[in-house]
């Protein structure tokens, strides 16, 4: 009787593993008439924003909850596909002196960018953005309009994350990619505590729109006699970066001392991605709906960065 039991065990165990039944099940026995496809961006990168060679289709999985999505291509954003709208946002009430000591370093990561990249250099201003330079190739052209940040009340920006939805909601699609560098100490004016509605609104804005968005923190000393507690919003603008599939970086609660190694970091993260494209149930909604999605490979020290949600068409 243990021994019949014991073989039944047995048989189960390996009739799962030849399945290959785990966590996930595979999206492809279920029915693919109401599928749609969706494509993001996901970043490839090794140890240090080291660059990693090639990854192949076929080790990559991407998944939804315990489904494993069909995935349809998986193409590097270069040559025809290299294609990429580059928005520059500061933030219009930080500090001129802590944008100001960066002048240098923010028009050379604007020349350093490759020939079919475009440019624009916006200003987050009463929560929208102030167009100082449209996108365009011509990228000297886009580094003389950088000027210096009116400062908090000057220049009064009550949230910097109603500026992010404004430009995202605007920026035509293109068949392109739209990526965002954010420069601003991260404070929410109109709600500096732990869950602002704006943030969490810019959040479903970029994952909707399919944005990705680099954050720089700027935050100095012009934050240290009021009120708002810094580490919050460093937080803020962590979820932006990380909620779109990009990167946040902080240097301290002082302004940064060095914006060289941040932009090189991002060059990196711009020349390694690739468009990944799965079939997506189709949303029960009209108006469709954001579905949180896992990317996966095999590949050992290998980073991806993806949205942690992407944006699902309805019928």
């Amino acid at each position: 009787m243990r021994r019949t039991a014991l073989m039944a065990q047995v048989l189960i165990v390996a009739l799962l593993g030849f399945s290959g039944w785990s966590w996930a099940t595979d999206r492809k026995t279920q029915d693919v008439s109401s599928t749609v496809p969706v494509t993001t961006v996901v970043t490839v990168l090794g140890p240090n924003f080291s660059a990693r060679p090639p990854i192949a289709k076929q080790d990559v999985n991407v998944y939804s909850g315990r489904m494993r999505e069909d995935l349809i291509s998986w193409v590097p954003a270069q040559g025809e596909k290299s294609g990429l709208q580059l928005a520059i946002v500061i933030d219009n009430a930080d500090s001129p002196t802590a944008i100001g000591t960066h002048f240098t370093q923010i028009k050379d990561f604007i020349a350093s960018q490759g020939g079919t990249t475009e440019v624009g250099l916006f200003y987050a201003v009463n929560g929208s953005v102030e167009t100082e330079s449209p996108f365009s190739t011509n990228r000297d052209a886009v580094a003389a309009k950088l000027r210096l940040p009116l400062g908090r009340f000057a220049g009064d920006s009550p949230s910097v994350y109603l500026s992010l939805q404004d430009l995202v909601k605007h920026w035509p699609a293109n068949g392109m990619r739209h990526e965002v560098v954010v420069i601003a100490s991260g404070v929410d004016h109109l709600d500096p505590g732990l869950d602002s509605p704006y943030v969490d609104e810019a959040v479903e804005e970029v994952q909707k729109s399919g944005t990705v968005v680099y954050t720089i923190y700027s935050g100095g000393p012009q934050l240290d006699n009021v009120s708002f507690r810094t580490d919050i919003a460093w937080q803020n603008l962590v979820r932006i970066s990380t909620g779109s599939g990009g990167q946040d970086f902080f240097q301290g609660f002082e302004t940064p001392v060095d914006f060289d190694p941040i932009f090189r970091q991002i060059n990196a993260a711009l020349q390694n991605q690739y468009l990944l494209t799965f079939a997506a149930p189709r949303s029960r909604s009209k108006k469709g709906e954001l579905m949180k999605i896992e990317v996966r490979t095999e590949q050992r020290d290998v980073k991806l960065s993806y949205p942690s949600n992407v944006f699902v068409p309805g019928p």
